[in-house]
């Protein structure tokens, strides 16, 4: 992997992450309900007892989220790339899809390890969770395919 698709590809986890953070702030601004991802993560880590401010857990707890939706990012490349699926509308609806199903399993996983059970409307929230993660997929395939023709146009134009 070169400088340019890692790049691109650190580009493409924030837009999409920061999409579906939006989303998810959004319904449970809606809902009135905790479907906020990273405060989620920093009670998860103050639960695990990780001794660190509360600001560096919170702190912490956003990049943990950014740098997961990079490894979703970094999947879905290695889908692209390999063509196992194309850059398309319905594929970037079912790899949101699966990775709401991947997302969804990993907070159950991380609920459970940490015996947390916040006080939160579970089924509203994994609901809102799959459709995050659509919208995931979905802003994820859009601004790969838009930089992808940058990046042909920049490698063709910029040496470094």
């Amino acid at each position: 992997m070169d400088i340019y698709i890692f790049f691109q590809l650190i580009i493409v986890s924030i837009a999409a992450t920061s999409a579906m953070t939006l989303f998810s702030y959004a319904a449970s601004a809606s809902f009135r309900e905790l479907y906020k991802e990273p405060v989620l993560l920093t009670f998860m880590l103050t639960r695990l007892n990780i001794e660190l401010p509360a600001k560096s857990k919170a702190t912490l707890a956003w990049l943990l989220h950014y740098f997961i939706g990079f490894l979703f990012v970094l999947a879905y490349h290695l889908l692209w790339i390999k063509n196992i699926l194309p850059v398309s509308f319905l594929s970037a609806f079912l790899l949101g899809f699966i990775s709401g199903i991947i997302g969804i399993l990993g907070w159950m996983i991380m609920f459970k390890m940490s015996n947390h059970q916040p006080p939160i409307d579970f089924k509203g929230y994994y609901f809102q969770l799959l459709l995050a993660h659509i919208i995931f997929g979905l802003v994820a395939t859009a601004t790969y395919s838009l930089s992808s023709t940058f990046l042909i146009l920049t490698k063709a134009y910029v040496t470094v």
